[in-house]
Order: structure tokens, then sequence, then C-alpha cells
């Protein structure tokens, strides 16, 4: 087939269709770029739910009623009308759930940015694509590159708390949630992970979390000292119980993501802090002007590199083309994945 892109439907993320996509000639500032490889996580599932709210719908234009899905991945520019952008060039950054797309590409301070119209309001970090030679690393980056960001920033920011002892993850199957709780238990504290009962057993073995606990046990939660809640679920539910469990032990609450995307959002009544968004990109803007933006990627490199090496738990399952992102979109979408395993989509 030629060209596709995937679509869903912004009210219900359930209805997603392959769609034939046109290529319209470059003007001039265009690129032309071929996708390579993305991965597909809970992590883009929360794009989708929050695409509204957080202006991820805006950054791939899609026709009315209907959305294209951000992901991390690798893309090599076929065509281009950007002299600093050489057909060849080989970049990772923000893409589509598309085999090919177009971007208004320029020369930045590091790297290249998008600078069409429609993006100009939109956080900096997304806009941005940096230079990507191949790497036998390559699957993994494009797996862990934002989720174990996301992780690194999480931890860089709670690591400011000196009296933080505890934390708590709910989601703990979630990559995101495995990563903090990698980077926190490397700084000595102790971490304790919500799960379902389905996968409870499974990341308990994995050696991420002091204590694994199913969500029906939440009453029974009970912390080393001073704790944070870090809510990767979305389930207010699950929070509301967090809280009351923990009473005055718990100082701060945060939320991330929402992997628990059909989990009633009743008003169950939330004592103790108030649960706070963490956004990943004013933590990295805030550490990009304290270290500069070469220390943050040699700091995270470093934490992707040690991650990999110290968790070969961690399994890639790949998906080619068209029917392969269809099928892998609706394995995480119903949560039907394994907490070991990531999905790599190629779509050529």
């Amino acid at each position: 087939m030629g060209d596709w892109d995937l679509l869903v439907d912004r009210k219900d993320l359930r209805k997603a269709r392959i769609a034939p996509a046109q290529a319209p000639p470059l003007a001039d500032g265009e690129v032309r770029l071929r996708v390579e490889r993305f991965s597909f996580t809970a992590n883009n599932v929360t794009y989708g739910l929050m695409g509204d709210s957080f202006g991820y719908w805006k950054f791939f234009p899609a026709p009315e009623g209907q959305g294209r899905i951000p992901v991390w991945g690798f893309a090599t520019i076929v065509e281009s009308k950007v002299p600093e952008a050489p057909v060849g060039l080989r970049l990772f950054g923000y893409l589509p759930m598309s085999s090919a797309f177009t971007m208004q590409l320029a020369k930045g301070r590091a790297g290249f940015v998008d600078r069409a119209p429609h993006r100009a309001e939109l956080p900096p970090t997304y806009n941005a694509y940096a230079e990507a030679p191949a790497d036998p690393l390559d699957d993994h980056r494009a797996l862990l590159r934002p989720l174990l960001m996301t992780s690194f920033l999480l931890d860089d920011f709670l690591g400011e708390d000196a009296g933080l002892k505890s934390l708590v993850l709910s989601s703990a199957s979630s990559k995101t949630a495995m990563g903090l709780a990698w980077f926190a238990k490397a700084r000595g504290l102790e971490v304790i992970g919500l799960s379902s009962p389905a996968n409870a057993a499974a990341i308990a073995g994995l050696g991420l979390y002091d204590k694994v606990l199913t969500y029906d046990q939440v009453g029974s939660l009970k912390t080393a000292g001073s704790a944070a809640f870090v809510d990767f679920a979305g389930d207010r539910a699950t929070t509301a119980a967090v809280h009351a469990a923990l009473g005055a032990t718990l100082t701060r609450s945060l939320i991330v993501g929402a992997t628990h995307w059909e989990a009633g959002r009743e008003d169950a009544a939330i004592v103790g802090p108030t649960p706070t968004l963490f956004f990943a990109p004013d933590q990295i803007r805030k550490r990009m002007a304290d270290w500069g933006p070469g220390e943050v990627e040699t700091r995270f490199d470093k934490g992707l590199r040690g991650f990999v090496a110290a968790n070969p738990w961690l399994s890639l399952v790949c998906h080619q083309g068209a029917q392969g992102l269809t099928e892998a979109y609706h394995q995480v979408l119903e949560g039907r994945v394994r907490p070991q395993d990531g999905h790599i989509i190629t779509p050529g």
C-alpha cells in the first residue's frame, strides 16, 4: 500500500483506522520524512486522553473529529527544501503514527526544530529533533527515551525534597513507573508499587520495587517514612485510598499519567496534600537552564544505558506495517501487554 496514517476518534480511542495519506509537493522550508520505527506505550494513550486539554492533537493535524496520536521514534529525510537538512539525515523526535510526514524544519541551537505555525505555541521539548546516527540501542531508545526521560526528571524533581524517604507508585507495571523506581532506589529510597493482580507477581520478580501491593490491598499500605505518591494510573478512587491509608505520612502527591483510562473518575474525597500535575517539559526547561542542554542529555544517556544494562528482563516486541501497528495499538489500549514487553513498530 501507499503512504498512510493511523487516525483515531478523539472521543473514543477504541475507534482507530488506517487511512491513505497524500504527499503534496514540498514548499520552501519543508522536508518529507520516512518513518523508520517508533514505540507505542501507555504514555501515548495518555497523549490521546489529554489531547484536547494539553494540545497533543495539534502537533499533527487530522480531519475534523479525528486525531493522530504522537509517538517517539526515528525518521529519515527523503525529500528536502531545507539546505541544512539534506536527504538521508536521520532524526529522533516526536512523530505521527504514519508511514511518512512533512515538517517545516529549521536548524536550531541544538539540532533541528519544526517551525510550522500550528506548533508555535506548543512546548519546545516536543518540537525538537536530534540528529540520530544508527546505534545498537535504537530500539531501546525508541521505547525508553520518552518514558525514561520522564522517570529521570521525576526523580530529579523529587530528589529536591531531602526529607522524602519513600515513594508509592500506581500503575507500577508501566515503563515510566519502573524507570522512576530504578532511579529512586539507586538514591536509597523505599519504593512501593501498586498494580493489578494480573501484573503484580510479574513485576514483583523484577527487583525494581521493595514491595508490590494490589489495588485491593491499598488499605494496608505503610511506608518507612515521609512519602510521596506518584500517580501514573489516573484513577481517582485509588488516589483517595492511598491518601487515606498514608494519612500524615504522605507529604506530596503527583499526577503523571492515565494508564487506567477507563477507570471511574468519580469525585472520591481526597484528604491530605492536593494532587498536582507533573509536566516533564517544565522540569527539563529548568534543568536545561541550570545545567545546559548538553549536560541534561549526558546525564540522561548515562541513566538510559544503565537501565538497559541492569534490566535484561526487558523484551522488545516488534510489529511490521499498518497491520502490525493496528494490532499493537489495540493491545496497549486494552492493557493486554506484559510488564516486561515494549512494543516497537516499523511502518515500512
